[in-house]
């Protein structure tokens, strides 16, 4: 019975911990979102890393700047970006009880067409600008692959907005996002740094 005890000590109980992260919430919802945003972004790149090395067959060595950049981008752009802009969109159209109604198709017109393609410039220009690139560097990125990450981010983020604006309560939303996040942030990873994943491999 006493190493039962202990081991529940070690272990945390998943709904006390579930119940923790929503008392949590409702106290500092930004800041827990923020938080939570900046660790599933830099797991998702340590998994972008790994992914690289697989595809490439070279056992290369950590990033940790790349992953610290990518968690910083979560805590301070990724999470509050949303946070004010979900509140914005919810109190100019309320949501509904409803989840399959017009303002749900109005509202993921809104977020995909007209929010997320504002949102992906700011991706490129934040984590350009984190790594040192200038104005220039920056816009050749944007003009090599923003049509191309676009249509990939449709593929992926209208259907799982719909699932967002229709199921998910309003307190959660951001972390279902950032969850969905951590595969669109692996794509980004591998598109945004494919061009030191070529040099590195060039050098070897």
């Amino acid at each position: 019975m006493k190493k039962r005890n202990e081991l529940n000590m070690i272990v945390p109980d998943p709904q006390q911990a579930w119940t923790a992260y929503n008392d949590a919430l409702e106290v500092n919802p930004l800041l827990v979102k923020s938080v939570t945003a900046g660790i599933i972004l830099g797991a998702a790149d340590l998994a972008g890393q790994s992914l690289e090395d697989a595809q490439s067959g070279n056992k290369t060595e950590l990033d940790l700047a790349r992953t610290i950049r990518f968690a910083f981008f979560g805590l301070v752009l990724q999470a509050p970006w949303n946070h004010f802009y979900y509140q914005a969109l919810d109190g100019a159209i309320p949501p509904t009880s409803e989840p399959w109604t017009s303002t749900t198709a109005i509202k993921t017109v809104i977020d995909q067409f007209v929010q997320a393609p504002i949102f992906t410039i700011l991706i490129f220009g934040f984590l350009g600008a984190l790594e040192g690139k200038n104005l220039e560097a920056i816009q050749q990125q944007l003009d090599e692959d923003y049509k191309d990450t676009m249509v990939a981010n449709w593929k992926l983020w209208v259907p799982a907005t719909v699932v967002n604006l229709a199921f998910v309560p309003p307190i959660l939303r951001v972390l279902y996002l950032n969850c969905v996040f951590f595969f669109w942030s692996i794509f980004l990873s591998l598109k945004l740094n494919k061009d030191d994943s070529s040099s590195s491999e060039s050098s070897i």
